[in-house]
């Protein structure tokens, strides 16, 4: 009998793929991450089915669409009734265990359930000395989160059932905002040499109305504190606030002719600009750094976990994953964050090292999403798919073995439409290996102001093969009408496949009356 794999898995918040060395940017250095994909399998095209945190890890957890596990936004909050991966694991004699993140609702109907250990930050947790949440309570746990979520998993290990294999969840809090490096770090990237991306400047024309309403622009709508930088006394007159009722504001911009002057909160460094420009690279040069600062941490963290698993002669026998729970914004189009369907949100990293079954140092381009993952843990274990789950095994495209009926697209879905902080409009789509369709339906039909009174519904299609940068939306022009109506056709049979109600009518759409999604 073939022993069962443990299975390591680690997943950080807001982590893009672009910021892990081995998916070639240029930006940082991520050996242990890279060691990962080096000794197993980087994944190019894994992609998120709603780019916000909680529901990302409901996808994960669940293996099913949100429509189905009911969490939709930042505020539904898992029924911990439900099944989940680990309680299908445990069943099956996996000794189980999550720590750091969870994000899916406090108190007993919403914590941990399937997890033979766990202890969990509150929300989005502290990066210094943070609250963590037990079967016992709250503790105060002195320490940097990163260092002490790894301390968690390695003191598990290390006390674990050997009889059994495990099932561990390392969910790291790095690097979401607002970044708090650890001192070790803070001298990384402080030159304010960061390359700036191609689309920094855009204009947004030639797109939908949501890209120029999002509220996520580097230049306008970042803080004092996302930048480490010291906010001043007083009102409107130091920047607007984050959100009405809170004290963060936001560093302002600096008219021509006007002086805007910037204090380092570390260093006490003053920073003078009568630059509109040159102030905005500032502020770029400054979110890269503390962002790049806070993953150096998680890196160094992977690297000790997959030290222990050597030293335990654990490495042949354990599946590794190091994802994040949805891509990230590093400039691109102007904006920090995520949300959207465009590429840099979408895109979430997985690398995947298991030596018996993945081939050291591949690439798949293959489409995989994080309702897959679920079934992949299972599919590994020898344990049955339950049919609730709407994800496939990634087993084939992992092991090299995936043919022609591999799934062709991958489906997103945001609910949180015109969110106070980000002002994101809500969609859904379809990516397939070259094509993009997002439907920006913004108000579900039936719902007070829907599709009147705000913006109209709209449709976006992209070649991101002779458009990476989606900076083109080809849904009106008549050369790509056909590949409008193909890709229409995917989103509607995916749409039927997971049994997601749609907010457009195909039949209106093709016969000209797009702006009037669902009149026939």
């Amino acid at each position: 009998m073939t022993k069962r794999p443990n299975i390591l898995y680690i997943m950080s918040d807001d982590h893009a793929a672009r910021a892990i060395s081995c998916y070639g940017s240029g930006l940082n250095s991520t050996p242990n991450l890279d060691r990962i994909a080096n000794e197993g399998m980087r994944l190019d095209n894994c992609y998120v089915t709603n780019s916000i945190c909680t529901p990302s890890r409901a996808a994960i957890l669940t293996g099913t669409y949100n429509h189905v596990n009911q969490v939709t936004t930042l505020d539904t909050h898992i029924d911990n009734r439900l099944p989940n991966v680990a309680k299908h694991l445990r069943a099956a004699g996996y000794q189980t265990a999550i720590f750091g993140k969870w994000h899916l609702g406090e108190g007993r109907a919403h914590e941990p359930t399937g997890f033979d250990e766990w202890a969990v930050v509150p929300g989005q947790g502290d990066y210094f000395d943070p609250v963590m949440i037990d079967r016992d309570g709250e503790t105060i746990e002195p320490g940097y989160a990163t260092d002490i979520i790894t301390d968690k998993c390695l003191d598990f290990l290390s006390c674990r059932d050997t009889g059994k294999p495990f099932f561990l969840m390392c969910h790291h809090k790095a690097p979401h905002r607002s970044f708090e490096p650890h001192p070790r770090h803070r001298h990384l990237y402080a030159d304010g040499k960061l390359p700036v991306p191609e689309t920094f400047d855009d204009d947004y024309s030639n797109r939908g109305a949501a890209a120029a309403a999002a509220r996520m622009r580097i230049r306008a709508d970042m803080t004092y504190k996302d930048l480490g930088l010291v906010q001043p006394e007083g009102g409107a007159e130091v920047g607007d606030l984050l959100v009405p009722g809170w004290k963060d504001r936001k560093v302002p911009d600096v008219n021509p002719g006007e002086e805007l002057r910037l204090i380092d909160a570390l260093t006490g460094e003053h920073h003078v600009f009568t630059d509109p420009a040159e102030l905005a690279l500032f502020k770029y040069q400054r979110y890269m750094m503390r962002y790049l600062q806070t993953i150096a941490s998680v890196d160094e963290n992977v690297g000790r976990l997959l030290d222990y698993l050597d030293a335990a002669g654990l490495t042949e026998n354990t599946i590794v994953i190091y994802t994040s729970d949805q891509g990230f914004f590093l400039g691109e189009h102007g904006w920090f964050d995520k949300r959207f369907m465009y590429e840099e949100s979408l895109q979430m990293p997985f690398l995947i090292r298991y030596p018996p079954a993945v081939p050291a140092g591949t690439i798949s381009s293959k489409i995989a999403t994080n309702v897959d993952f679920a079934p992949t843990f299972l599919d590994y274990a020898g344990v049955p798919i339950p049919s609730y789950m709407q994800g496939a095994s990634m087993r084939p495209l992992l092991e090299r073995q995936a043919g022609g009926d591999w799934q062709d697209v991958a489906y997103h879905r945001y609910w949180m439409h015109k969110d106070e902080f980000h002002n994101a409009f809500a969609h859904y789509g379809v990516r397939d290996a070259r094509y993009k369709l997002i439907y920006w339906y913004n108000e579900p039909l039936g719902q007070p102001g829907a599709h009147g009174g705000g913006e109209p519904p709209e449709w976006e299609l992209f070649d991101c093969a002779e458009d990476p940068f989606e900076l083109h939306n080809r849904a009106d022009d008549p050369a790509y009408a056909d590949i409008f109506a193909d890709m229409l056709g995917k989103l509607d049979r995916k749409m039927a496949e997971i049994g997601d109600l749609p907010e457009h009518d195909s039949v209106a759409v093709l016969a000209g009356l797009r702006p009037l999604a669902g009149v026939a």
